[in-house]
């Protein structure tokens, strides 16, 4: 048996063939390379002009770790068509790898937008393994060179021939180091980046130097290099073009002079140039060494002759536009949680002394047989000599809203108040209240869509007035203060029976807002009493208010289906009331009503032929009563009870709170029934003698069928009975024929209670908080927003802007049409009507600076046009002619102009004699440049005279702020 003692000996030998951290870290690379199939030959065709900007860049990201460092391993690349099988088989194994045949291609020098490598090496694939965390980066030179040892590694081992980048140092300072390795070649990319810079670098002979020293070529003739320039300049002073829009001017009084600023209307543009900077970029594309002469003392470089010249322009960051400040301010007012009493003082009331005593007074005056006129005591002259008590106390100074500012929106809102005289009052009023029919286009329906009010309503005045108070005359508490001046104005208006202008007629339009309702409700109330206290004092002949529309329809409505009736008058449920107080509209005394009332009630139906008829509206046709053979007469009715959206609400809960029983059941038909009871009442009366079939050939034709019967003579006569649901034992129709007593409209009970639906009117406008106020016209203000935007959109024609207003509407309409949206939701629609604002600013600002309304010949005019639609949806574009076409010469009248103006900062650089300034004093016209970048290129044996001929690159970019060389240097791994 063997001991234990020689087992416990081998678990301490060491296992030299376990893989070290480093080796796994390796593995690791090798891995992801072979998951994303970047393993083996890369072919490609060769790359088009620009296709790195118009391409679709792609990447794919990985993480991989160094023992506990973590790094992230992330494959950029530009998508193209795969090339076919043959191209494959063609490539030679001489062939160098597709990333080092991109290192000398000119296609792409220079791409507006893409990856630093990618404009640094114009490599259209490429792997960066970088440190994980941001705060996180590879500083000591061990640790760099570790890594790019595993790169090579991998690299050899995998075959793999995408370039692969490791990033080193900090971020910001964006440094790579690579390499690229293929069949006996092998690039290396080495970076240097420097904030001072050496003066021997900054032109392009030093530049060639630096190349030449670093190849190391041994031919005596150096090949030739290839040179691409590239010198950007900035223009930052606009000072000979002030921007094109007027700030409002905030204190005059808001009229037609106010910067274009009215009630009524939204402001629009910018308040500072949403253009910061024009970026000039001068290119000469394809230099061989030795044209031009650019050193420390001299520069052939001059901007007006370069070959391509290319614009694009910095957007300032959120420039501050009025429409956007607008909508945001409003919507703030959505989170206010104050009160209207509480915003403008709780103790309005609260008076000193004697006026407290005159109004405990108040009520015993009412009492006192005094020689006063009661109207002068009515609650409209309470409440406007409280508003002078609340004014009193307040003191003039402290109101939130001056009285110039109050009239003249009061005035806007109320145009018909001007008028002194009642008759012009009463006709204006009803001409505004909508008798003309609304327009019938696109923009003016978009009201139905986001659920707000049309555009020349009350609502939507109101909607903007309070919008631009709340941003020019006194926040929230001048928001608080007309509101309550609207309300006083509402409870005015209904008590003295004048119409609401700026609201359609009839029933409220439940595809508007709540408070858009709220409004058209208390016009039908006060429609309705303006009419009945006219009948009252004899005016009106013996017909009820409106009754006539609404029984000419109700007549001639022969096809109309019955359950659909049933659902139109069903609306009247609140008219079945449990008071005992009943109202009647009369032309005599009410007491006499009353009993002829009842005298009518306790008649049978023997009777009831000799009742006299009453309440005629007109005959029905040709139509006969089936029994006494008297003409059948259209009666005088009840209009069914206006409804708004939450009235309905509360229905359908009482109604479904009923139940299923038949109790329930029974108790939801009567409710619902209340309107053809009426109706019923109204017919017996005007067509004394008639029978359940007589009502219902009138008013549900449908459910009166006749048919063609021989009789016992064998004439064909017609023969008519009620349908078979009219034929179900004790329906709600025959129950409610049975009792109902023949009554005429104007005696019956009112199914509209009008006065105290105006009071529940009249008291939820009363107890709106400012925030619940924003929240009801925020459809209105958005829509508002978005018909300004469209109209200014239409001024500058911008085909981008059209689709965003289109998603700006669809959104609006989803998020708007629901009772609360969501505040999130909100904010994404201001924030996209802000956007196509600040479009539209840059549009005009591009406009006014290439002065393309100037222009007068109508070719330049287009292409103008053209170029600066190019400028507000491309990263870069390029100018046509150069310095020589329309479009550069406005460019460099702009440098020029803006070199005329003395700044202190170049007259520094001049005293102080800088080489940039020294080398251009020449071409003054242009300041020195913010940005050179140059591309060196050569095809060089290297690293012996017999080594394959492989490309060589070096970038430099040279900014005010820093220095960066970025070399690509390939060397042959066979023969060296």
């Amino acid at each position: 048996a063997l001991s234990p003692q020689p087992e416990s000996e081998v678990f301490e030998i060491t296992d030299f063939t376990t893989a070290s951290e480093w080796e796994r870290f390796i593995s690791k690379i090798e891995e992801v390379l072979n998951d994303w199939k970047l393993i083996g030959i890369s072919s490609g065709k060769p790359l088009e002009k620009g296709i790195f900007t118009t391409g679709t860049w792609e990447e794919k990201s990985d993480e991989i770790s160094f023992a506990d460092f973590k790094f992230s391993v992330t494959h950029h690349y530009l998508v193209q068509e795969p090339s076919d099988k043959d191209g494959k088989e063609e490539l030679g194994e001489d062939a160098l790898p597709l990333p080092m045949q991109d290192l000398l291609c000119m296609n792409n020098d220079f791409p507006p937008r893409a990856h630093c490598l990618v404009r640094w090496y114009g490599l259209r694939e490429f792997v960066v393994i970088a440190p994980a965390a941001n705060n996180d980066a590879v500083i000591s030179e061990s640790k760099c060179n570790l890594l790019l040892s595993s790169v090579s590694i991998a690299l050899g081992n995998t075959g793999c021939q995408v370039p692969l980048f490791v990033q080193i140092h900090h971020k910001w300072r964006r440094m790579y180091v690579g390499e690229c390795q293929g069949p006996g070649v092998r690039t290396d990319f080495e970076m240097v980046h420097l904030r001072k810079v050496p003066s021997q670098y900054t032109h392009l002979s030093g530049l060639l130097d630096i190349f030449k020293s670093k190849i190391g070529c041994p031919l005596t003739p150096l090949p030739p290099v290839s040179m691409a320039i590239r010198l950007t300049f900035v223009l930052q002073d606009w000072q000979q073009y002030f921007w094109p829009q007027q700030p409002p001017d905030i204190d005059a009084l808001v009229g037609g002079e106010v910067g274009g600023l009215e009630f009524g209307k939204l402001p629009f543009g910018a308040c500072e140039d949403p253009i910061s900077e024009l970026h000039l970029a001068t290119t000469w594309p394809h230099l061989a060494e030795g044209i031009i002469v650019d050193n420390d003392v001299y520069s052939d470089l001059d901007p007006l002759q370069a070959p391509q010249w290319s614009v694009r322009v910095r957007k300032a960051d959120n420039p501050q536009c009025l429409l956007g400040d607008f909508l945001t301010e409003f919507f703030k007012l959505c989170r206010r949680k104050e009160s209207t009493d509480e915003i403008l003082g709780r103790s309005a009331f609260d008076e000193e002394g004697k006026e407290v005593a005159d109004i405990t007074h108040a009520l015993s005056k009412l009492t006192e047989p005094a020689p006063v006129p009661i109207p002068k005591l009515s609650v409209t002259n309470m409440v406007h000599s409280a508003k002078k008590k609340i004014r009193k106390h307040r003191g003039v100074d402290e109101s939130p809203l001056n009285n110039d500012v109050l009239n003249t929106i009061l005035l806007f809102l109320f145009p018909d108040a001007a008028d002194k005289l009642a008759d012009v009052f009463e006709s204006r009023a009803s001409t505004s209240a909508g008798n003309n029919p609304p327009p019938e286009n696109e923009d003016y329906n978009l009201f139905s869509q986001f659920k707000s009010a049309p555009s020349d309503s009350l609502t939507y005045k109101l909607a903007l007035c309070l919008c631009m108070i709340n941003f020019y005359h006194g926040g929230v508490k001048g928001v608080a203060h007309l509101w309550q001046e609207f309300v006083l104005e509402m409870r005015y208006r209904w008590e003295n029976n004048y119409l609401i202008p700026g609201l359609a007629n009839g029933a409220p339009d439940l595809r508007c807002c709540l408070l858009h309702q709220k409004l058209q409700m208390l016009n039908c109330c006060i429609e309705r009493k303006k009419a009945r206290d006219e009948g009252k004092r004899g005016s009106m002949s013996d017909r009820s208010p409106g009754g006539a529309s609404g029984d000419g329809a109700k007549g001639g409505d022969h096809s109309g289906d019955n359950p659909d009736k049933e659902k139109e008058f069903g609306k009247s449920w609140e008219s079945w009331s449990d008071s005992e107080e009943e109202f009647f509209e009369c032309l005599s005394d009410t007491e006499d009503l009353k009993g002829n009332g009842q005298e009518n009630g306790k008649k049978g139906a023997k009777e009831s032929v000799n009742l006299k008829p009453e309440g005629r509206l007109h005959p029905h046709g040709k139509l006969m009563l089936l029994h006494p053979g008297e003409p059948l007469y259209v009666p005088i009715t009840q209009e069914p009870a206006p409804m708004t959206e939450d009235l309905l609400e509360e229905q359908s809960e009482v109604l479904a709170k009923l139940g299923t029983s038949a109790e329930g059941a029974h108790l939801r038909a009567r409710m619902q029934s209340a309107c053809l009871l009426s109706d019923m009442e109204s017919f017996k009366a005007a067509n004394p003698g008639c029978c359940l079939e007589d009502f219902v050939r009138w008013y549900s034709p449908r459910d009166y069928i006749e048919e063609e019967v021989i009789d016992e003579k064998g004439n064909k006569v017609i023969r008519g009975e009620l349908s078979a649901r009219m034929k179900i034992p004790s329906n709600m129709w025959v129950e409610a024929w049975e009792t109902a007593k023949p009554v005429p409209a104007r005696r019956q009970k009112r199914l509209f209670d009008d006065t105290r639906e105006a009071e529940k009117v009249l008291h939820y406008l009363a107890v709106q908080k400012p925030a619940d106020l924003a929240r009801h016209l925020l459809p209105c203000i958005i829509h508002a927003a978005v018909l300004k935007v469209k109209e200014e959109e239409a001024v500058e024609d911008i085909s981008s802007v059209k689709k965003i207003i289109k998603q700006i509407i669809s959104h609006s309409s989803k998020v708007l049409r629901f009772p609360s949206p969501e505040d999130k939701k909100l904010e994404e629609i201001i924030a996209q009507i802000m956007s196509v604002e600040a479009i539209i600013a840059r549009a005009r600002s591009l406009k006014a600076k290439f002065g393309v309304e100037k222009c007068e010949n109508e070719e330049e005019k287009e292409d103008l046009q053209r170029f600066v639609n190019s400028l507000l949806e491309q990263p870069e574009v390029s100018v046509v002619g150069a310095g020589r076409g329309p479009a550069g010469s406005i460019i460099h009248k702009l440098f020029v102009n803006a070199q005329r103006v003395p700044v202190p900062l170049e007259e520094e650089l001049r005293r102080s004699g800088s080489p940039e300034e020294r080398r251009q004093g020449v071409q003054s016209e242009f300041p020195p440049p913010a940005g050179r970048e140059v591309i060196l290129r050569a095809s060089v044996p290297r690293p012996a005279p017999y080594s394959k001929a492989l490309p060589q690159r070096m970038y430099s970019v040279l900014t005010r702020e820093d220095f960066r060389l970025a070399g690509a240097f390939s060397a042959d791994t066979t023969f060296f």
